[in-house]
């Protein structure tokens, strides 16, 4: 329980090192920004993953409504062929650049 204290109180203190105001590299200055997106993969400034699981829940969730629509039209098999490859591929392509 203390290595978990200790390690929580050490990232605490680098985040309080990392500038909050613009940064001046050569002639640009570089403002801070909650969330990137590097990859399709969304990183914010607290290393939580709640951008890119909120990111990809919409874009399944549109996915399905695009499938809703053609659903009648199609055959069990090719239905479920469509929900792996516009679903379970974007879960999977997330999953792969997170490992």
């Amino acid at each position: 329980m203390a290595k978990t204290a200790t390690n929580q109180n050490a990232s605490a203190r680098h985040q309080r090192q990392i500038p909050t105001g613009p940064v001046r590299i050569s002639n640009t200055t570089v403002l801070p920004v909650s969330q990137v997106r590097d990859l399709g993969v969304y990183l914010d400034a607290n290393v939580t993953m709640k951008a890119h699981v909120t990111a990809n829940v919409r874009a399944c969730f549109s996915a399905l409504r695009q499938i809703q629509s053609v659903r009648r039209s199609l055959p069990r098999h090719a239905l479920l062929t469509l929900i792996r490859a516009l679903v379970v591929s974007k879960v999977d392509y997330y999953n792969s650049v997170i490992a």
